[in-house]
């Protein structure tokens, strides 16, 4: 191999290692902005950024669920996420075995934007039921199914989602 290509192949491994040098922020504003564009009656997880955060992919995304929405359940391979909720209350379901596992497709928008490869069931069995509101956080492992079983009118909450392998695309 020719000195040259070493050289750039080096130069190009250090660039990306590289850490970040500047914070991101998301404003209320955003949040309120990006919510007055969900629908109001349907399931709404809308990503604000997504960032190279050097090495990981860092999403943060709001997500807005009426009552009568379908509250299926989801499990994602190797993104964990952390909800913090802003207002409203359910019961959340999180544990067990998905019930009728389906494999979202790679190129869904659900895997390219917000929550990298995952698979979607009907509902969960054998997990552990609690009530959640607002003020409370919640974190849920990769490969940890999960699912509102109940909405108390509808409940906002904020999603940060840790992307490893960097399959959620930057924005």
């Amino acid at each position: 191999m020719p000195r040259w290509s070493v050289l750039l192949s080096l130069l190009v491994l250090s660039a990306a290692r590289q850490h970040p040098t500047a914070a991101t922020y998301v404003t209320a504003a955003d949040i309120q902005a990006t919510l007055g564009q969900a629908p109001p009656a349907s399931v709404s997880d809308q990503p604000i950024r997504v960032l190279d955060a050097g090495g990981t992919n860092i999403g943060v995304a709001v997500v807005h669920r009426p009552q009568a929405a379908n509250q299926g359940a989801i499990e994602h391979d190797v993104v964990p996420e952390i909800y913090h909720v802003l207002e409203g209350a359910g019961t959340l379901v999180t544990g067990g075995t998905l019930v009728a596992p389906r494999v979202l497709a790679a190129d869904s928008r659900i895997v390219r934007e917000v929550n990298g490869p995952s698979s979607s069931g009907t509902g969960i069995t054998g997990g552990e039921s609690r009530r959640i509101s607002a003020g409370d956080v919640v974190v849920i492992p990769a490969g940890v199914p999960h699912q509102f079983s109940a909405v108390e009118g509808s409940i906002t909450y904020i999603v940060i989602r840790f992307d490893p392998g960097r399959t959620i695309q930057l924005r």
